[in-house]
């Protein structure tokens, strides 16, 4: 039968990405860039403990627990199916090209959303160290987001390996603003001089302290989100010099690192401002849209300029690695036929997803501009919905690992945990975190505007994911897409290691089946 023969494409240079560029150190700068933990962390952290109060720390530890258990899904699915469309291919492989298709979309989407929010965060960053408060619509925002998401494109264009030293440096800047706001955060606070100094109690890290339930699952919602990103390092993975066991590898050493990381700035953070309701206090709703803001001056004095920078260059730094997954995802989209030939073009020099890349940068320009002279806020909420998308794509993944290897899961214990009921687990969760986010932002009161009659932030939302849908339907009858939603450009014995040569795949997948 045409969906169960093989068709045997293994090939040293992938789709002719630059093979064999990255080690692991490379990969986890990537994976932590693409978090963009300073942003996260300053854009979240004041909500999670208006949400939750001193529970924060606790909550950043068990939104971390599904991000754990999907990275082992994606970690084994990469040992078997190094491949760089990630959750399409390994979607189209366990559940057909349906899901798999819906799967890619749902990558593409956040990326595209986040793609807007970093370049407009960078802009706002930007002009306000130089001294201009200006609102997210002003022209001169608009003009410096679309030259930092143009920059950055070109980055991604021109080769990982300038990418991955660029990365190096953005990232080691961001550490440093990290490191140095836990010891002067700290050391104000042994010396007495701390705004309002709160002593570490053991309760902060209580699982079980949570008193209410919509304040519970509004954290963890947020605290999901500043995870986000770590799989940038397994897009990645046809060019990594060990591309079946690096990115996975790099993948879990990434969540570990952001886990340390976001559990030593909130509690010293709390340690230094407390948790209260007014002035620099963690609790002040004023402050909660970025807390570095709100006590930069106190903590660095005339160097709180310092933090500012931070944030500016976490959204860049983000920007270009948040380009990295989505062009891979659609390069292998097109080479399966599930996108148009041109997706699949390699730059013959740079060895990039040359037209993918583009067409990625002109999108999120297009979308950021488009949204912003609408309305902001529906800008805004479309941030918000972003949640959606990542719990869809990264549920996927989960369920994904566990069909595709049910036939193995009692060969062995390691099997059964980290290929089935690890994964397992990680999608529920997620499941479980996408409904629950739904049903909140279908509330009128969600978010920044109200659109048919419930939240916008549910329409932009869902909406997103139903456009995925349409543009699949559509897709489906153009003649191209006949093998792949046939099941027969990629199957579970489809090698997705294809050759450098477009022509020579074409050719394969032609003669092959």
């Amino acid at each position: 039968m045409a969906a169960t023969t093989p068709i045997h494409l293994e090939h040293p240079d992938g789709k002719g990405l630059a093979a064999g560029t990255l080690g692991l150190w490379g990969s986890t700068v990537i994976g932590l860039a693409s978090t963009a933990p300073v942003y996260s962390l300053v854009a979240s952290l004041g909500w999670v403990v208006i949400a939750v109060g001193a529970q924060a720390p606790i909550a950043f530890v068990i939104a971390f627990l599904p991000m754990l258990l999907i990275a082992f899904a994606y970690r084994e699915l990469n040992n078997a199916v190094p491949d760089c469309g990630t959750t399409f291919t390994w979607g189209t492989k366990a559940f057909g090209p349906w899901v798999g298709w819906m799967g890619g979309w749902g990558v593409a989407v956040a990326g595209m959303v986040v793609l807007a929010n970093l370049a407009q965060i960078a802009s706002v960053y930007f002009w306000s160290l130089i001294g201009f408060d200006l609102e997210n619509n002003d022209w001169r925002i608009i003009v410096v987001a679309v030259v930092f998401i143009a920059a950055m494109t070109w980055v991604s264009w021109r080769g990982v390996e300038i990418g991955e030293r660029i990365q190096n440096v953005l990232l080691g800047i961001q550490y440093l603003a990290l490191a140095v706001f836990v010891v002067t955060a700290l050391w104000q606070f042994a010396a007495g001089t701390a705004p309002n100094p709160t002593p570490f109690d053991w309760q902060w890290m209580n699982p079980f302290g949570f008193t209410d339930w919509s304040g519970f699952t509004e954290a963890i919602l947020l605290a999901l989100f500043i995870y986000w990103g770590w799989d940038t390092c397994l897009a990645l993975n046809e060019e990594t010099k060990d591309p079946k066991r690096i990115p996975g590898r790099a993948a879990v050493l990434t969540c570990v690192i952001l886990l340390v990381t976001y559990v030593a700035v909130t509690i010293s953070a709390m340690m230094y401002a407390g948790l209260g309701t007014e002035g620099t206090g963690l609790g002040n709703e004023a402050n909660a849209d970025d807390f570095f803001l709100g006590i930069k001056d106190g903590l660095l004095g005339p160097f709180g300029w310092v933090l500012v920078v931070a944030v500016i260059i976490s959204a860049i730094s983000s920007t270009q690695t948040t380009i990295l997954p989505t062009a891979r995802g659609t390069l292998a989209m097109g080479v399966y036929r599930a996108l148009p030939a041109r997706f699949k073009d390699v730059h013959p020099v740079y060895k990039t997803p040359s037209f993918s890349t583009i067409v990625m940068g002109i999108v999120a320009v297009a979308y950021y501009v488009g949204m912003t002279l609408i309305s902001d806020n529906i800008l805004q909420d479309s941030i918000l919905s972003l949640g959606l998308a990542i719990a869809f794509y990264y549920a996927i993944t989960g369920f994904a690992c566990v069909w595709y290897f049910r036939k193995e899961l009692t060969r062995s214990p390691r099997d059964f945990f980290f290929k089935g009921l690890f994964p397992l687990l990680g999608g529920l969760m997620l499941t479980a975190a996408f409904v629950q986010s739904a049903i909140d932002m279908w509330q009128p009161d969600y978010g920044n505007t109200v659109l048919l009659g419930i939240g916008g932030t549910f329409v932009v939302g869902i909406g997103s994911l139903a456009i995925g849908v349409v543009l699949m339907v559509i897709w489906f009858f153009f003649p191209r897409a006949k093998k792949f939603f046939a099941g027969e450009s990629l199957n579970m014995q489809t090698e997705v290691m294809v050759p450098d040569d477009p022509a020579e795949f074409t050719r394969s997948i032609d003669g092959g089946i």
